[in-house]
């Protein structure tokens, strides 16, 4: 069982909403997907799952470690098996890693089971997020920005893919971005209905 992390925020978080399916949070690293991810879960009171944490805390090591002793193709096939365990628990909101979607397997399983609301960000907000930070396997090359632009140039196209779409420009708060995503989702009542 996983360890879900309940949030709520007051007497007020979910007042008004429904849940009827997971809403799955995808984008490249930097999007905001674990931080959107908390506020929203927060806001409607419902648990907030992160895949990514939740392979660290089975395998008991970090990705990177993951990525360095096993690489990322084992990576890929845990992480596929969690996020359909997580999935078929109790509704909430998931973040996932920045390559999740990229398999079709993981983007089928989530339309059928959930909601994807890519949080779509351009390039220079990304790299302005995640320059400063040593824990993305991915980016540990010699030209980590050149990596990162190779990388957004191969999965906006697959990202495009999602469900709905809640525009990230590294100017909005984070507040005002659970109220984009809210937005998005507003057009899917049969995954958040509003009471």
């Amino acid at each position: 069982m996983s360890e879900i992390k309940h949030n709520t925020s007051g007497t007020e978080a979910g007042a008004g909403f429904v849940l009827h399916k997971t809403v799955v949070l995808v984008g490249m690293m930097g999007a905001g997907k674990t931080a959107v991810g908390r506020a929203l879960a927060a806001r409607l009171g419902v648990p907030f799952l992160d895949s990514d944490a939740e392979i660290e805390s089975a395998a008991n090591m970090t990705i990177p470690e993951i990525f360095e002793r096993d690489g990322e193709p084992f990576f890929r096939g845990k992480e596929s098996q969690v996020i359909g365990r997580l999935l078929d628990e109790e509704k909430g909101i998931l973040s996932t890693g920045g390559g999740a979607f990229l398999s079709e397997r993981n983007r089928t399983m989530i339309s059928e089971r959930g909601v994807s609301v890519w949080l779509r960000a351009d390039l220079e907000v990304l790299w302005n997020r995640v320059k400063h930070k040593d824990t993305r396997p991915l980016l540990r090359t010699e030209d980590p920005y050149a990596t990162l632009r190779n990388l957004y140039e191969q999965r906006v196209p697959i990202y495009a893919q999602a469900d709905l779409i809640a525009e990230s420009d590294g100017e909005t708060s984070i507040d005002n971005m659970v109220n984009r995503v809210l937005d998005a989702l507003a057009t899917r009542p049969d995954v958040l209905e509003q009471k």
